[in-house]
């Protein structure tokens, strides 16, 4: 297996999990009629107008039917902060990210509408070029400590260990040391 596959498997491995573990997270919800309904072991029964907090895959499923309406935090907003921490960080410094930053922006740009995506998708190629640049540059000159690693979202810091291995390793070659 080359090395790009093994790359590429082991960031999807990462982001999967986390994906996974995103649909599992709670959201707060607002139904919009009343519902009785058995799902995956669960019941749930309500009145219109009643809030309470369900899986966010079960959010999904029942926002899509028109049931309830999802009480999630702007996510635009979250967005747009991110995009300009990071813009105005030091050449050298990366700004914070949630460890599920992109998996939440795949959820975000799959429920826009196709001239919002684009516009949105153009900020996220200069966001993570600009990441990308400072994390090839941090990782091939240290390992990942522990600060920076609470800046990283999961799969930069995949991304972060394999520069890093790699680079070490084409030094000791070329280098013969």
């Amino acid at each position: 297996m080359s090395i790009a596959m093994t790359a590429h498997h082991k960031i999807e491995t990462v982001q999967s999990a986390h994906h996974f573990e995103y649909l599992m997270q709670d959201m707060r919800v607002t139904y919009k009629r009343d519902l009785k309904v058995s799902v995956g072991g669960m019941t749930i029964e309500t009145k219109e107008g009643d809030i309470s907090s369900v899986p966010r895959w079960l959010a999904k499923l029942l926002a899509e039917q028109g049931i309830i309406e999802i009480q999630d935090s702007d996510i635009s907003a979250y967005v747009s902060r991110a995009f300009n921490r990071e813009r105005i960080s030091k050449p050298h410094d990366l700004s914070g990210l949630d460890p599920d930053f992109y998996i939440r922006v795949h959820d975000y740009l799959e429920g826009l509408m196709e001239r919002e995506k684009e516009s949105i998708t153009v900020s996220l190629l200069s966001f993570v070029a600009s990441r990308l640049e400072k994390i090839v540059k941090l990782a091939a000159s240290s390992p990942l400590s522990p600060e920076l690693e609470s800046r990283l979202s999961v799969e930069e810091k995949e991304l972060y260990l394999m520069i890093h291995r790699y680079s070490s390793e084409f030094k000791q070659r070329v280098l013969k040391i």
